[in-house]
């Protein structure tokens, strides 16, 4: 296996000389066999030669800790920088992927989270009697953590916390260039969390109560969307590509920017979302907590046709957006966002969040311009409040322009 992937005579005995070599070979070729590149088949060979030799010098088992201070070792870029995070990362996966295998990863300290009892309880009460959805709750559980981990080791319970743990906590997050928006949502968190700690008899109600938020003012913030011209120079830019990768973007950014959807939204898309005979895509909505259907158009439909055609890989998958490289895996919600942001910048679309919500927003504003009600605009959003299509819509831009184009010379 390792003559086939590196051609000096030199690097291959380097391979094949080095501890555990059997091993190493039969985990690169079931690699192989799961469609790899030959690129990355060599990156993977480098890194597990080196967790071969720590894991040798470490009596046959090593710690993951072990292992990724190793890695960063031999890593550097030159002596005393560190080395590049991103590959360390890469080379720590494929190595504890190795270890794992041949049985030779110590596994990781079993150290409940600090105050996991209450944690879980505060989250089945949220999915239980609030009704949040899973996504809502992992990410007040992550707060959670986050600020039970910056309290004093002395801190055992939750009665010991203080009104001014909490204000010494928002106070740290607000010096790091946490938004208003951002630190009301952090203290809402905590305000619900002691409110329920409070009924279990965990704390003294006034905790919650003595929890400061920012204010926050309606329609405050002027929306941030790339103007229409900006978006068809984004949609002609993808579709006039020939790769696999602008194929499968121009279908992306079709659904996003016609039927405004959240790039959650996408990446949970299966191929039995897609019904052909109907001409309908069905889009689970997580705040509607039901799906909606809608009439599949014929450039959205025409762009996914292509990309099922030429560009998806034939795999087990369901889900109708795939990785393009080995080993193939649905097209997560981050890299959704990084590939709007890629394009958009290309364009030379200035703008402070360049993400895929951006091409929401920007639907949104079309609706309005095109002369649709809020309600209408609320339900091709899939939003239960009307509230919340007031963020999209916000500024009236084509009322805006037309003010700006009148001549007043003649009231002066």
């Amino acid at each position: 296996m390792h003559d086939e992937l590196f051609r000096r005579p030199t690097a291959v005995s380097r391979y094949r000389t080095g501890p555990y070599a059997e091993a190493r070979e039969s985990f690169l070729r079931q690699a192989r066999a799961k469609g790899y590149a030959p690129l990355t088949l060599e990156r993977m060979a480098r890194a597990l030669l080196i967790a071969a030799h720590a894991t040798h010098r470490n009596g046959g088992q090593i710690s993951s800790e072990h292992l990724k201070a190793t890695l960063a070792n031999c890593m550097r870029r030159q002596p005393g920088s560190p080395p590049y995070a991103r590959t360390v990362k890469w080379f720590l996966h494929c190595g504890k992927a190795w270890l794992q295998a041949i049985g030779a990863l110590l596994p990781a300290a079993q150290q409940p989270a600090r105050f996991d009892r209450e944690q879980r309880a505060f989250a089945e009460n949220m999915a239980a009697e609030r009704g949040l959805s899973p996504a809502t709750i992992r990410g007040r559980q992550h707060m959670l953590r986050w600020f039970f981990a910056s309290l004093p080791p002395r801190v055992q319970a939750i009665e010991e916390i203080t009104l001014s743990h909490i204000e010494c906590f928002l106070r740290t997050e607000a010096k790091r260039g946490w938004s208003r928006r951002s630190l009301h949502t952090l203290g809402s968190t905590l305000r619900t969390f002691f409110r329920f700690a409070a009924c279990q008899g965990w704390c003294q109600s006034h905790l919650a109560f003595g929890i400061d938020l920012p204010r926050l003012y309606d329609l405050e913030d002027v929306p941030r969307a790339p103007a229409s011209d900006e978006v068809d120079r984004l949609l002609e830019a993808a579709a006039t590509g020939s790769g696999a990768s602008a194929i499968r973007d121009h279908a992306i950014l079709l659904l996003l920017t016609h039927y405004g959807l959240r790039r959650g939204e996408v990446e949970r898309l299966t191929l039995d979302d897609l019904d052909w005979k109907a001409e309908a895509i069905r889009i689970t909505r997580p705040k509607v907590r039901k799906p909606q259907t809608y009439p599949l158009s014929v450039a959205v439909g025409m762009a996914v046709l292509r990309y099922l055609r030429e560009v998806r890989p034939r795999c087990s998958h369901r889900a109708l957006f795939l990785t393009l490289k080995a080993p193939f895996r649905p097209l997560s919600g981050d890299g959704i966002s990084m590939m709007v942001q890629r394009r958009l910048t290309a364009q030379g679309v200035k703008l402070d969040r360049r993400g895929a919500h951006c091409l929401r927003h920007a639907c949104a504003g079309q609706l309005l311009d095109a002369g649709f009600t809020m309600k209408q605009i609320a339900d091709h959003l899939g939003h239960r409040s009307m509230k919340s299509t007031s963020i999209y819509t916000k500024i009236d831009l084509r009322g805006l322009r037309q003010v700006a184009e009148l001549d007043l010379g003649g009231l002066l």
